[in-house]
Parts: structure tokens; sequence; C-alpha cells
């Protein structure tokens, strides 16, 4: 029984280093990533749908893989959404005027080396604690709840 509960251990331990090793290398980010089933344009053209569809800003498109070509580099595909609600950020930027550093929001699409399409960004969790804003969870809650769900749909969830 004892080389049985042994066995058991020695393979739960084994499978779970290997999870450990196979994780994303994204993994560790302060971004949230979800994986699309859509090309990254098609993925930033979902979201900024479905941002438009909320009613949410969206202020600007930036083709990273374009600006690589137009300096004589290559890129894979990598696009970021600049968007943003001033009826949330504005009260954290009372609070705290640094967060305008990351508001308004942005996501990132990519595709990754795996050749996966991948849809990234910033947890507001992160930014309440970068910031050390206090007393505006109500806020914080009502991004994430948001964003959580217009990610979803842009990547095809």
């Amino acid at each position: 029984m004892i080389a049985t509960t042994t066995s058991v251990l020695r393979t739960l331990l084994i499978a779970a280093a290997t999870i450990i090793w196979l994780a994303p290398a994204h993994a560790d980010s302060p971004l949230i990533v979800k994986e699309s089933s859509k090309s990254v344009p098609e993925t930033i053209d979902a979201l900024q749908k479905v941002l438009e569809a909320k009613g949410i800003g969206v202020f600007g498109r930036v083709d990273h893989q374009a600006n690589a070509k137009k300096a004589g580099l290559e890129l894979p595909p990598t696009t970021l959404l600049i968007f943003g609600n001033p009826k949330l950020g504005t009260p954290l930027m009372q609070t705290n005027r640094q967060i305008g550093i990351d508001l308004p929001m942005k996501a990132l699409a990519w595709q990754g080396s795996d050749g996966k399409v991948y849809l990234g960004y910033t947890d507001p969790e992160r930014l309440k604690k970068r910031f050390d804003i206090k007393g505006k969870d109500a806020i914080f809650a009502k991004m994430a709840k948001a964003l959580g769900a217009m990610t979803d749909k842009a990547a095809g969830k």
C-alpha cells in the first residue's frame, strides 16, 4: 500500500510540475489575457464594436505590426485599442491623477509565437493597488466586470 501511495504522490507531483512548466509565458503578467478564436484584426474589430455598442469611447488604434514594417522591421500581428468611459475614469483621477498614465484603458491583441491570438488588458485591481486608490471599489468592480464581459465577447468566448 505504501508503494502505491508513493507512486500516486510521485505521479501527482510530476503532473503539477508539468502544468507549471507548461504554463503560458504571460501567466505572471499584470495583464488579464484571453485566447481569441479570431485573428488579431478581427479581435480588435470585435472589441471596438462591443465598446461602441456600450457607449464607450474609442480614442485610438495602434497597429504595431504596420508601424514596425514602416521602420523596416518585422513584428507579428499586434494591435492596441485605446478606449474609456470618463464617468468611470474621472473619479479615479480625482482621487489620484497619476492613474491617468494608465487611463484611458487599453487592450492589446497579438499573435503569440505559438500562432495563437491573445487579447490582454490591465487588471483594474492592479491599477487600484498601483495607485493606492481607496474608496472607489465599486468603480473598479464595475470596470473589471465590464472588461471581462466585453473581452470575452470580442475573443469569441
